[in-house]
């Protein structure tokens, strides 16, 4: 299935940001309640999508990222605090890539830095 724009059913579901999971289907995938996915999107770890009728869509990378909290919170930290450790984390990480790849932009012309 494919539309004018070249981006189908397969396209989507290979996207880490579409919103494919329902929130009965997150959470049975993470064996977790559905309020522990509204509690992570009262922490503000992350906003699921909405449908069309209102009701929360979680994306792969989503479901990552409850899955580390469920991971922390399992091991005694408070959902807060693992929430925060997890954007904290992830904040980190674009740091790092950004920096290496400025990095890499240095390195490959060094006359013109």
């Amino acid at each position: 299935m494919r539309d004018d724009l070249g981006t189908g059913l397969d396209s989507k579901l290979d996207d880490e940001d579409y919103p494919a999971y329902s929130m009965g289907r997150a959470a049975e995938i993470l064996g977790v309640t559905p309020g522990f996915l509204r509690s992570l999107d009262a922490a503000k770890l992350f906003a699921p999508q909405r449908s069309p009728g209102g009701h929360r869509r979680y994306s792969r990378y989503q479901l990552r990222l409850a899955q580390r909290a469920r991971d922390l919170v399992d091991q005694g930290t408070a959902l807060d605090a693992a929430c925060r450790i997890i954007i904290l984390e992830d904040q980190l990480a674009e740091a790092q890539r950004i920096n290496a790849q400025l990095q890499q932009r240095i390195n490959a012309d060094p006359e013109r830095h």
